[in-house]
C-alpha cells in the first residue's frame, strides 16, 4: 500500500472516530444515568443511582462540586428544622462528616454547635466547608460515578417526549437512558420542554395567604432618588404595586464569606479589581445618620467552628449583602447575561466589605470592627479565598402532575406517595425595595412563618408531566408554588429528594419503563430499608422548639399559620 492511500485511510478512520465520538448511538447509550448539577442533591441522586448499578455520569458547570454547601453555607440548617426529619442519605452524609473531622470540642466553640450536644456517631449539622467538598469528592469516587466539571449544558434533543442526548460547552454529545435535572436553575428541565414557572404566584392562584407581593416591612428612611430625582439603582416604585399580586421576581441571590479572626489563617479583605466606592454612596448617607452601627446590624454574622463565621444577608438591614433586583434575567438567561449577573454579586460583596474597612464615611468604630476580620485562608483556595457558587435561591420550578402549595405545608400534610420528609420554616428573603417616596423605603417579599409540625412531600412533585418528558426527574426545581418552595429550598432537604431520584431512576432503569410509572410502594419500601422516614406522624416526642415557648421575639407567632388551617399545636 503506498503512503498516500495509507494517508487517505489514515485521515478517513480518524473523521469517522470523530464522528463517531460526536454522535454516540442512541441504541446502546453510553451512560444508564446522567445527573446534570453536581449540588448536594446531584451528588445524591448519582451516588444512589451508581450503588443501584446504574452506570452514571454527573456534570458540573462549575470547577467545584457541592453547591453551597462548599461554598459558604456551613451548616444543615437544623435550627428551624426538626432534627429526625433529616434521614437517609443525607443525615449519613452528616454523620460521615462528623466521624472523620470533628469532635464534641469543635462544637463547644460556638453557640449553635452547643446547642447540638454532639457525640460521635452522630450528624454534624455543623461542618467546614473545605471539609464537605473533601467528602462528596470522596463519595463520588467511591461510587465510581464518571464526573465532568467547568461544562454546561448548551442543548438538549428530545423524541417522543424523551430526552435522547444533551451536548455540552465542550461540544461534545451524551446520550442516556434517563436523566435528573439537580441544578438550581433548572436548565436541562426547561430545554426538554417541560412546564415551569419562576416568581411569585398571586394569592389567588392557589388561595395561599402567604402568596405574592408582601408589604409588611417597617418603613425605613434614606434617600431613593438621585440629585436629579431619578430613582436610584435597585429600586422600585411603590404605585407600581398591588398586595397579593403576582410576577416573575425571585427572592434576592448573595455570596456566603468565610472570614475568621484569626491571624494565622487570615487574608486581609482585599480592594476588588472592579471596587468603585459611589456603589457605597447609599450606605454612606445612612452611616452619617446612624454613627453607631454594628457589623452584625448590616451583615448576618454567623460564628463557626474553628473561629469561622459565615457571612450572609441580614435581613432587617438597610442594605446587606444581597442585591436588591440585581438577579433580574439570571433565571431564563443564557450563559452570558448569568455570567454578568453572577460577577456584578461579587464585585458588590467584595466591594460591599472593602468598603466597611477603607471608606472615611465609614465610622471609626464600625470600620475598626470590620476590619477584626479577614477571608479563611484554608477555604477556596483556589478561588482567592471566595466562594464559588452564588447563593441562587431559588429558580425556575417545575409545573408537574402535582404542585404541592402552602396548604401542603401546614393543612393536608400526608401524601399517599410519600417519599421524604419537609420540616424548615418557610423563608423567603426579600425580592425588591420599593421607594415609598423621595426619602423613604420598605423591602418587599419576606416570608418568615414557623413550620411545627413535618410534612410529607410527594413523588409526583419530582416527576414531569407523563406527556412533556418520561426519563428525567427533577428534585431541585421541583412543583411547588413560590410559598411552599420556601420551605423546600435547604440542601438537606433536597439531598433526601437526590436519595429518592436515584433509587426511582434504577427502578425505572431496571423494568425500562417512564419515570411516572414507577411502583411508588417499591421505591417506599427501598427508601425506608435506607433509613429514610417518610411518614409525619412517626415523627414524635421531639424537643427541637422547646425554645420558642415564651419567647420574646416569636411569642404565640407559631400558632398562626396552624390557626389558619384548625390544625392544633398548643401541646407540642
Amino acid at each position: 500500500m503506498n503512503n498516500l492511500l495509507k494517508s487517505k485511510l489514515n485521515c478517513l478512520c480518524l473523521i469517522c472516530f470523530i464522528i463517531e465520538a460526536c454522535n454516540p448511538s442512541s441504541d446502546q447509550p453510553a451512560y444508564d444515568v446522567i445527573v446534570y448539577g453536581a449540588t448536594p442533591a446531584g451528588i445524591m441522586t448519582a451516588v444512589t443511582a451508581a450503588d443501584h448499578r446504574a452506570k452514571v455520569l454527573l456534570v458540573e458547570p462549575m470547577s467545584v462540586v457541592g453547591g453551597m454547601v462548599t461554598s459558604g453555607l456551613m451548616t444543615a440548617e437544623s435550627e428551624h428544622m426538626i432534627d429526625q426529619c433529616i434521614t437517609g442519605r443525607a443525615r449519613d452524609f452528616y454523620v460521615r462528616l462528623g466521624e472523620y473531622y470533628y469532635d464534641s470540642t469543635y462544637f463547644q466553640t460556638f453557640g449553635n454547635g452547643r446547642g447540638l450536644n454532639f457525640q460521635k456517631g452522630e450528624p454534624a449539622f455543623y461542618y467546614e466547608s473545605k471539609h464537605a467538598q473533601a467528602l462528596f469528592r470522596q463519595m463520588i469516587e467511591e461510587a465510581e460515578v464518571d464526573l465532568l466539571i467547568n461544562v454546561h449544558l448548551v442543548n438538549t434533543t428530545t423524541t417522543d417526549n424523551r430526552i435522547q442526548q444533551i451536548q455540552l460547552s465542550s461540544g461534545q454529545l451524551y446520550t442516556a437512558k434517563y436523566f435528573a435535572d439537580c441544578s438550581y436553575e433548572g436548565d436541562l428541565m426547561a430545554q426538554t420542554g417541560v412546564s415551569y414557572t419562576f416568581g411569585r404566584e398571586p394569592i389567588s392562584q392557589y388561595e395561599e395567604s402567604l402568596a405574592g407581593v408582601r408589604l409588611i416591612d417597617d418603613t425605613l428612611s434614606a434617600r431613593t432618588v438621585d440629585n436629579q430625582g431619578n430613582l436610584l439603582p435597585f429600586f422600585n416604585r411603590y404605585d407600581t404595586l398591588i398586595t397579593g399580586s403576582g410576577d416573575d421576581r425571585v427572592m434576592n441571590y448573595n455570596f456566603r464569606p468565610i472570614m475568621t479572626k484569626v491571624d494565622s489563617n487570615q487574608v486581609a479583605i482585599y480592594r476588588p479589581q472592579n471596587y468603585d466606592s459611589t456603589r457605597f454612596n447609599f450606605l454612606a448617607d445612612y452611616l452619617i445618620s446612624e454613627p453607631e452601627t454594628k457589623l452584625n446590624q448590616l451583615i448576618g454574622v454567623y460564628p463557626r467552628g474553628n473561629r469561622k463565621f459565615e457571612f450572609n444577608n441580614q435581613q432587617k438591614s438597610l442594605v446587606s449583602l444581597g442585591m436588591f433586583g440585581a438577579n433580574r434575567g439570571y433565571t431564563d438567561g443564557d450563559w452570558t447575561t448569568r455570567e454578568r449577573i453572577y460577577q456584578t454579586h461579587k464585585d458588590w460583596t467584595l466591594g460591599f466589605l472593602y468598603f466597611l474597612t477603607s471608606d472615611p464615611r465609614v465610622p471609626e468604630s464600625l470600620k475598626a470592627e470590620t476590619q477584626e476580620y479577614g477571608y479563611a485562608a484554608d477555604e477556596f483556595v483556589n478561588n482567592n479565598h471566595f466562594p464559588y457558587y452564588l447563593y441562587v435561591r431559588e429558580g425556575r420550578r417545575m409545573i408537574g402532575p402535582e404542585v404541592h402549595t402552602q396548604h401542603d405545608v401546614f393543612g393536608n400534610r400526608q401524601k399517599k406517595e410519600s417519599v421524604l420528609l419537609g420540616s424548615h420554616w418557610v423563608d423567603s428573603h426579600h425580592v425588591q425595595r420599593i421607594a415609598l417616596s423621595d426619602s423613604t423605603f420598605t423591602n418587599e417579599g419576606r416570608i418568615w412563618e414557623i413550620t411545627l409540625l413535618p410534612f410529607e412531600v410527594s413523588y409526583r412533585v419530582l416527576t414531569p408531566k407523563r406527556e412533556e418528558c418520561e426519563n428525567l426527574l427533577v428534585p431541585v426545581c421541583a412543583s411547588f408554588s413560590h410559598v411552599a418552595f420556601c420551605t423546600y429550598r435547604l440542601e438537606s432537604t433536597w439531598m433526601q429528594a437526590g436519595h429518592v431520584a436515584g433509587i426511582a431512576l434504577s427502578l425505572a432503569l431496571e423494568d425500562g419503563i417512564p419515570v411516572q410509572d414507577v411502583d411508588v410502594p417499591r421505591l417506599q419500601k427501598m427508601l425506608q430499608k435506607e433509613k429514610m422516614i417518610i411518614e409525619a406522624d412517626s415523627i414524635r416526642d421531639y424537643t427541637d422548639y422547646d425554645w420558642l415557648e415564651g419567647h420574646h421575639r416569636y411569642g404565640d407567632m407559631y400558632q398562626r399559620m396552624y390557626e389558619e388551617y384548625g390544625v392544633d399545636v398548643t401541646s407540642l
